[in-house]
């Protein structure tokens, strides 16, 4: 129980520290030479959705709620409601992928980071697939091959192989290794390319 009630306030404390640099615009320091890949297209029309329906929300109740007390809970709680779902939104605005000197960090809000040093890369490559029933992360075994898939949407765009098994630090991976990671990025192949230039240096290294 306090294991989980420490989660919810680490993440409701990253939401608003992300809102606050997505709107003053003071993003992350990275390292020099890293280039920033989103992940968000496939979410943003839905974002858009309820943002909407809740801003449009807020001032209904309070017109038709006849209590003086119960409108301005509900104002309390619309209002509050319509900041975190832009918060969250800041999440994944603020935590892209990078792809820098030192390897690939792949993420999702704050809840995935994954980093993967050029060293342990096989490939890197372009393949958009739809993700099965199961989640936006799942685990596949076939043979020696232990896939983990970090979708979006319901969707990857980019395959990377390992050159070998590594340990992620992704729950539901249980702590074993895996052969490759897909996940999704808005512009697989800007991704890609940068990757491969990464890839090639260090293997002229």
């Amino acid at each position: 129980m306090k294991r989980a009630l420490m989660f919810a306030i680490r993440y409701e404390l990253r939401l608003w520290e992300a809102l606050f640099r997505w709107v003053f615009r003071r993003p992350h320091r990275v390292e020099a030479g890293t280039m920033a890949f989103s992940y968000t297209g496939g979410a943003a029309l839905l974002f858009g959705v309820f943002i909407g329906l809740s801003a449009v929300e807020i001032p209904i109740l309070h017109l038709t709620l006849p209590w003086p007390a119960a409108r301005a809970i509900s104002l309390i709680v619309g209002a509050y409601g319509l900041f975190w779902m832009f918060g969250l939104l800041a999440t994944l605005r603020t935590h892209p992928h990078l792809v820098g000197p030192s390897g690939l960090r792949i993420r999702n809000s704050t809840t995935v980071d994954v980093a993967v040093g050029w060293d342990d890369v096989d490939a890197v490559r372009v393949r958009r697939r739809s993700l099965p029933p199961g989640g936006q992360t799942q685990v596949d075994e076939a043979d020696t091959e232990r896939v983990l898939s970090l979708g979006v949407g319901s969707q990857t765009s980019v395959d990377v192989l390992l050159s070998r098994p590594l340990t992620v630090a992704v729950k539901k991976a249980g702590g074993a290794p895996v052969t490759q990671i897909r996940f999704h990025a808005d512009d697989p192949e800007g991704l890609v390319s940068a990757a491969r230039t990464h890839l090639q240096c260090s293997d002229a290294a």
